[in-house]
C-alpha cells in the first residue's frame, strides 16, 4: 500500500484490510471483487490485483510458506527488486541491497554520481555493494532509508547533521541538491473521454466492471468511451452515437471532469440520462443504489464523474 501512496492515506486502509484478511490464507480465499472494493481510493489498482495474485502463488506454489529469499520473492506478482530485497533483509535478515528513492539519493550524493536517472540505477547498486554489510542487513537498509527521509532530503538536506558529511562528495562540492541527476520532465499529454451516467427515478446508477487487466483493471465504472487511447475531442462520439449503453435522452453537462493520472491528464465529458425505474440493465451492467456506492470499487475518476452528474 505504501508504494506510490503516503503513510497518512494508507493507515486507515491498512487497518481495515488486515482486519478483514489477517493472513495470506485469508487473502487467498477472498473474492477479488471484494479486494478491489477494499482498495478503492488508494489508486494504482494493479497493486491490489498483484497482492491477490501473490497470495494465490504463496498458497498453491509454496504450500502456504512465505518465501524468504530474493529469488523466490521475485517470482511473486507485483514484487520487484526493491520489494524483494526489503522483505528478504528486513523480515528475514538475509543479506540484500535495498534500494528505494531515499537510498538512491544518499548514494548518488555520497559518490557524486553524474549518470542521469534511471540509467544510474546499476551504478548505485554497485556503489552500495562496496560498503553494505552482510550482517544486520535489514537494520542497515532501514538506517539508509531513514537517513534519506529525514536528513538527506530532496531539498535543503541537513548536511551538518549527517554522519557521512566528511565522506560525501556532493556535500564537499556544495551542490547536494543536484543529485540524483534527473531527466527533464516531459509535459503530461491530455486525453479526452465521454462518460454516460444513467440515473433511474429511484436514484440507482448504472455501473459495470472494467476488464481485469490494464488501467484500473477490475474496478467498477460508469459506461464510458475514448480515454484509454489518445483521441482528439473532435473524434469523440456525440450523444446520439451508439456508444451510450442504451438509447435515451442524454443531456451533455457543461463542465468537464479533470483527473491526473501518472502519465496523462484526463478530461471527461459527462452525459446524463434520467430513465424509468423499470429500465433493465444491459448485459454485464447492474444498477447500484446511491446508498450502496461507497461499497463499490469505484476509482476516484468515476466518483468525480458521478458527483458531476448528480450536481
Amino acid at each position: 500500500m505504501l508504494q506510490q501512496t503516503t503513510v497518512a492515506a494508507v493507515i486507515g486502509y491498512f487497518n481495515a484490510f488486515t482486519s478483514r484478511w489477517p493472513s495470506v490464507a485469508d487473502l487467498f480465499a477472498a473474492d477479488e471483487a471484494d479486494v478491489m472494493k477494499a482498495w478503492a481510493g488508494l489508486g494504482y489498482y494493479s497493486r491490489a490485483r498483484n497482492l491477490k495474485g501473490a497470495a494465490h502463488e504463496i498458497m498453491t506454489r509454496f504450500g502456504g510458506r512465505f518465501p524468504d529469499t530474493e529469488a523466490d520473492l521475485l517470482t511473486l506478482p507485483g514484487i520487484g527488486p526493491y520489494t524483494a530485497a526489503a522483505i528478504a533483509s528486513i523480515a528475514f535478515g538475509r543479506p540484500a541491497l535495498v534500494v528505494d528513492g531515499n537510498v538512491e539519493r544518499v548514494v548518488t550524493r555520497l559518490f557524486a554520481i553524474e549518470t542521469v536517472m534511471p540509467s544510474a540505477k546499476p551504478l548505485i547498486r554497485a556503489r552500495l555493494a562496496t560498503f553494505a554489510p552482510e550482517r544486520r542487513s535489514g537494520e542497515f537498509a532501514e538506517g539508509m532509508m531513514d537517513l534519506g527521509a529525514t536528513i538527506c532530503t530532496p531539498t535543503k538536506p541537513a548536511c551538518a547533521l549527517c554522519p557521512w558529511l566528511k565522506a560525501c562528495a556532493a556535500a564537499k562540492a556544495g551542490d547536494a541538491e543536484r543529485y540524483p541527476v534527473k531527466q527533464p520532465k516531459s509535459e503530461r499529454p491530455t486525453r479526452d473521454g465521454v462518460a454516460f451516467v444513467a440515473i433511474r427515478t429511484d436514484g440507482a446508477i448504472l455501473l459495470r466492471r472494467r476488464p481485469p487487466r490494464g488501467l484500473l483493471g477490475g474496478m467498477t465504472e460508469v459506461p464510458n468511451v475514448g480515454w484509454e487511447t489518445s483521441r482528439k475531442r473532435s473524434e469523440l462520439p456525440a450523444a446520439s452515437d451508439p456508444s451510450p449503453p442504451f438509447p435515451a435522452d442524454w443531456e451533455i453537462r457543461d463542465d468537464l471532469v479533470e483527473h491526473i493520472f501518472t502519465h496523462f491528464r484526463l478530461l471527461m465529458s459527462v452525459r446524463v440520462a434520467r430513465v424509468p425505474q423499470e429500465t433493465p440493465a444491459p448485459a454485464d451492467h447492474w444498477w447500484a443504489h446511491a446508498s450502496d456506492l461507497d461499497q463499490e470499487a469505484l476509482p476516484t475518476i468515476m466518483r468525480k464523474v458521478i458527483s458531476a452528474a448528480l450536481r
